[in-house]
């Protein structure tokens, strides 16, 4: 016995709308009779006016030999230029976070560089070249 998903789908379904229906109709009992018209009214347009919506699936599986291919929908009848088209995007995002990247290499050099010409072209006090501490800075940097 084999049922699909789509069949079980349309049975849950209509499970949950004969027992939503059960629970209005007993609740309607009990409200006066202009009122129950109404409703009865407003459910008859109701039904004549739902949707049958198809549910297609999200991703595809094809079946090639002995193996299966799960496509994911992309690949249903796209041109060479719509899939280029959609992966263009993905490659324009790549190559500008390399570009950022770089630049902003560029930029912290730059900093650095600025920073060691300010520190070399200041003048030292004399007491500098007498501090062990700044000759061992003087030995460790090449």
């Amino acid at each position: 016995m084999n049922i699909s998903l789509q069949q079980r789908a349309d049975t849950l379904q209509d499970r949950f709308g004969l027992k939503t229906a059960s629970y209005l109709s007993a609740g309607a009992a009990e409200l006066p009779y202009d009122i129950s018209e109404r409703l009865r009214a407003a459910r008859v347009q109701a039904v004549a006016k739902r949707k049958i919506a198809k549910i297609q699936p999200a991703v595809s599986v094809s079946a090639n030999g002995g193996g299966a291919t799960l496509t994911g929908g992309f690949g249903d009848g796209l041109s060479w230029w719509a899939r280029i088209g959609s992966v263009l995007p993905l490659v324009a995002l790549v190559v500008g976070l390399l570009v950022i990247n770089s630049i902003q290499n560029d930029n912290r050099a730059q900093e650095l560089a600025e920073v060691d010409v300010a520190l070399l072209t200041d003048e030292l006090p004399p007491a500098a070249f007498s501090d062990p501490g700044f000759i061992q800075y003087l030995k460790a940097t090449p």
